[in-house]
């Protein structure tokens, strides 16, 4: 085993985010566990002060793991990519945030394009996390649609980074806000609503005091809401670019499929539905339904033979994903979850359906199982 100071590699630690490396001792005792978090910016000063160590041959790059890393340790990689990127976002406007938003960005971008179905998974899952983090983990999911649809689109590796970048920073003066109207039956009062209006251009700011320059980047921010005929904010420009009309196209899907208080996410086929037949020539619209299908991965669904289970890959078709069964035609748990072939006429998809509808409680360690069915 080699060793280096913890201060050498500095760049790879991400304040409150889970540590992509054991820490050690100055006698090469374990100190900190891989997964485990340095709180405070005093906490990291303190160990480097007291000449903690890093095993060089765990140094892998968050990217190489989420490339290298067995198919049933991609679950796990992606809890650490969504902490990762929650650590860079909480303070936007600190020194550095370009930096440490490129550096958690990179594994995100790995992660789709080695499983695009995994990511998807990712941006269906309803989880609970604390009020904050509403705003930040919605732009996770809004940049991980942009991405796909780049994709499908066949856009360069720079114009798909300049979308995430905008779909991740979109909100920036408006986390917080959003965090209060998710949990929040009320509309917006006069107040909210102003803020809403004129979050784009205040986005834009925040990233400039932060040392932004990338004009591509800052412009797509700014016309994220802006739409080609005018009817947009905050200025009702129809000259839009073409990253900031894929971001509000991947915006409205995430945030029409999530949850929030006293709203039920819309269930993925009439989303995509409704979002198609809003705006039916718009390219971004059409390239997100030959992405996702009509039930993405992580869409709960009932069966022609009356069984009920999860998407877990997209298939033939949109209407022909792979589904594993979950229940029986009575709604009663099966023994074991059972993958169906829904091209076959015996198993074709019925409905989506609500996952409160149904007995079953997918933990993480449950789901890493059934992908690997």
């Amino acid at each position: 085993m080699q060793f280096a100071p913890l201060a050498s590699v500095k760049h790879r630690v991400m304040i409150g985010a889970p540590l992509p490396f054991n820490v050690y001792n100055a006698d090469h005792s374990l100190l900190l566990a891989a997964g485990k978090a340095i709180d405070t910016a005093e906490q990291f000063d303190a160990l480097t002060t007291r000449g903690v160590l890093v095993d060089l041959d765990e140094l892998l790059d968050p990217v190489d793991v989420a490339r290298r890393a067995p198919s049933a340790m991609l679950q796990a990689i992606w809890t650490e990519s969504r902490e990762r990127m929650v650590a860079a976002m909480r303070s936007p406007l600190t020194p550095g945030f370009g930096e440490r938003l490129e550096h958690a960005i990179g594994p995100l971008e790995a992660l789709v394009q080695r499983d695009p179905d995994l990511a998807i998974l990712q941006v269906m899952r309803q989880e609970h996390h604390p009020r904050r983090e509403y705003g930040i983990r919605h732009s996770m999911r809004a940049s991980v649609v942009g991405l796909l649809i780049a994709s499908r689109m066949g856009w360069s590796g720079e114009d798909s980074n300049i979308a995430i970048k905008c779909a991740l920073t979109m909100n920036l003066a408006m986390l917080e806000l959003q965090g209060v109207l998710a949990a929040s039956v009320a509309e917006p009062d006069a107040t909210q609503r102003r803020e809403i209006i004129t979050h784009p251009m205040r986005s834009r700011r925040m990233l400039e005091s932060a040392g932004i320059t990338d004009e591509r980047w800052l412009r797509a921010v700014e016309q994220h809401h802006e739409q080609p005929d005018g009817k947009g904010y905050p200025a009702g420009t129809t000259e839009v670019s073409e990253i900031a009309s894929l971001v509000r196209c991947a915006d409205i899907y995430a945030a029409t499929v999530g949850e929030r208080q006293g709203r039920e996410p819309l269930a993925p086929d009439r989303a995509l539905r409704r979002l198609y037949m809003s705006e039916p020539n718009n390219p971004y619209a059409a390239a997100l339904v030959k992405e996702l299908g009509l039930y993405p991965p992580g869409t709960f669904v009932s069966l022609a033979s009356g069984e009920a289970g999860i998407v877990i890959r997209r298939g033939p078709t949109i209407t022909t994903p792979v589904v594993v069964a979950m229940t029986n035609r009575y709604r009663q748990p099966l023994p074991e979850p059972a993958r169906r072939d829904t091209s076959l006429p015996g198993y074709g998809v019925s409905s989506v359906v609500p996952a409160r509808d149904l007995p079953i409680q997918i933990k993480p360690q449950t789901m890493t199982a059934i992908l690997a069915l």
